[in-house]
């Protein structure tokens, strides 16, 4: 399941590239896909430390941080969204996946909340 998600996190942040380059070079675009483009490769950098982490606090930490990212990340598509109506489509799409996957880091962080509070 790890090694699906890490491929899936790298995806998002692969096809928000692309995306960004279909855009026109302006102030606005440039911006909004600097910030996007850092956000979507965050949630994957930081997933893969979680994996690597000392203990189950420090990877409740890492996570943390890919749920803000991934957070981040459907904020400024939604942003592109309203100032690019040709890419919608695209744009739902990879709306779509960071929502499942922030789901996903959400429903971990949970359950490694609860097995640390069960073992206190």
């Amino acid at each position: 399941m790890k090694e699906d998600i890490k491929i899936r996190m790298f995806h998002l942040a692969v096809a928000v590239g692309k995306l960004c380059t279909k855009f026109p070079s302006s102030r606005e675009y440039n911006a909004y896909c600097n910030q996007i483009i850092r956000s979507s490769s965050s949630v994957g950098a930081n997933y893969r430390a979680a994996c690597r982490a000392k203990s189950d606090k420090d990877f409740i930490n890492k996570l943390k941080i890919v749920e803000e990212e991934a957070d981040e990340t459907m904020y400024w598509l939604e942003l592109l969204k309203e100032f690019s109506k040709s890419h919608e489509k695209e744009i739902d799409s990879l709306h779509k996946e960071s929502n499942e996957l922030l789901s996903i880091t959400v429903a971990s962080i949970n359950t490694v909340r609860k097995r640390l509070n069960k073992n206190g």
